[in-house]
């Protein structure tokens, strides 16, 4: 079998973009670029294919591997570059065949996230989606892989070093779940106590580049990394954000989503994008002038429904119309709710629109409802003492408890999500409460 020496990384790369016919997903081209880019590589050519369906063997066809290969030679290329999901068997024939390390577009975004990741947390979460990736890709050209361990009790069939390098990544991976389950728990802990403190808790989110730490910077002061480049914040950034004088924030600034994010590292995020999940309003920061925002929108809806934050309240921020003949404003739906802020992270137009809307979202107005809770739900009669929202209570002859609250809008929002009740047990005296009720749910 053929070996050749694997560099640490690649400088020089080359890059292949093959439109697929039946590739309705296909990624865009301009992207990947960016991609590649921003992962301080120098992108030396670039070779455009046009196929049906893929080879199986290689993706591409032997002609236009050979063309790949005589330009791998020509430039001297470290590394190949994808922009599609290739399989484990296809980058090990790759390899083989153009003498030079391969990777696809998965793998390109693992190895960005690896260079941004700067906290102990981003750092762990890295290398379990990195891990996770490669133990589906223990089949390529390494040939001491299929090599038997010799030596003195370990002669006969022994343990192949390929079967070692799969325990010891399972081992390693069993790892680094468990610290970050404790890492989890310890985000548990502070969501917890935002909560008993009644902070409310806003997420931003939106496709990577869409100006998220520069609104997040312009907004509290604070000095996160930005950048006019993919995947320029990845460890999530936690700052108080006073809204107005009667209402404070938490705003937390999240990694970036990107269409086709590899699933590994959706996984992997998972404790992170839990804050988004558990806040209280998702503040989607969108880029305006974006030819292809519509379909970034779309992509990162798809992000947030898979890591369960669909249902989450959600505000759009349409950013960068500085860039636009747009002004600043506040789109509003039937009902006169907000539902779209238009401004600038840049130059701070609209900045005040935008706190307005958040002031009116967590108004600390409150009001009166009943809830009757079974002779079991005690525990439930115990969390909503300790929150201070029950004003009377009132023992049935059938064991029940009748309790009155008095809750704001965003108390309630918390007990239907975080209690997974069902808004339609609580029960308001006046006709129009329970109509915002439903919008609750």
């Amino acid at each position: 079998m053929f070996e050749f020496e694997r560099p640490r990384g690649g400088e020089r790369a080359l890059l292949v973009h093959v439109n697929l016919a039946q590739g309705k997903d296909q990624d865009d081209l301009a992207e990947f670029v960016e991609l590649v880019r921003s992962a301080d590589v120098d992108d030396v050519d670039l070779v455009v294919a046009n196929r049906q369906n893929p080879s199986p063997r290689s993706f591409v066809g032997q002609g236009k591997l050979d063309e790949i290969a005589e330009r791998v030679k020509a430039q001297a290329v470290d590394v190949v570059l994808f922009n599609n999901a290739l399989t484990p068997s296809q980058e090990r024939n790759l390899e083989r065949a153009l003498e030079c390390r391969v990777l696809d577009r998965t793998g390109l975004i693992l190895d960005i996230f690896a260079q941004r990741a700067q906290s102990f947390e981003g750092k762990l979460q890295v290398e379990l989606a990195q891990l996770r990736h490669l133990s589906t890709r223990l089949v390529r050209g390494w040939t001491h892989l299929e090599r038997q361990k010799g030596g003195i009790g370990l002669r006969g069939p022994g343990e192949t070093q390929l079967e070692t390098d799969r325990r010891l990544l399972a081992k390693r991976i069993q790892y680094l779940r468990g610290r970050l389950q404790r890492v989890e728990r310890q985000r548990e802990q502070s969501r917890q106590a935002r909560s008993k403190a009644e902070i409310p808790t806003l997420s931003l989110v939106g496709y990577t580049n869409a100006g998220k730490s520069t609104l997040f910077n312009a907004l509290t002061d604070a000095d996160a990394y930005a950048a006019d480049q993919l995947f320029a914040t990845l460890d999530p950034t936690l700052r108080k954000l006073r809204v107005s004088d009667q209402l404070e924030v938490i705003l937390a600034d999240t990694v970036g989503f990107i269409r086709h994010l590899p699933h590994d590292l959706v996984a992997a995020f998972r404790a992170t994008l839990q804050e988004t999940r558990d806040a209280d309003l998702i503040l989607h920061v969108i880029d305006c002038a974006d030819d292809e925002r519509d379909e970034k929108i779309d992509a990162v809806e798809r992000v947030l429904d898979e890591v369960g934050a669909a249902e989450t309240p959600q505000l759009m921020i349409y950013n960068k119309i500085d860039l636009t003949d747009m002004s600043a404003r506040i789109d509003r739906d039937e009902q006169g709710r907000a539902v779209r802020v238009w401004l600038s992270a840049k130059t701070g137009e609209g900045f005040e629109l935008l706190r307005q809307v958040i002031h009116e979202t967590f108004a600390a107005t409150t009001r009166r409802c009943r809830i009757r809770l079974t002779p079991g739900e005690g525990q439930l009669r115990a969390r909503l003492h300790a929150q201070h929202l029950v004003r009377d209570e009132r023992y049935e002859e059938d064991g029940s408890i009748q309790l009155e609250l008095q809750l704001s809008d965003i108390q309630l929002r918390r007990l239907v999500r975080h209690l997974d009740l069902d808004p339609e047990r609580f029960r308001f005296d006046e006709g129009a409460d329970q109509d915002r009720l439903a919008g609750v749910a």
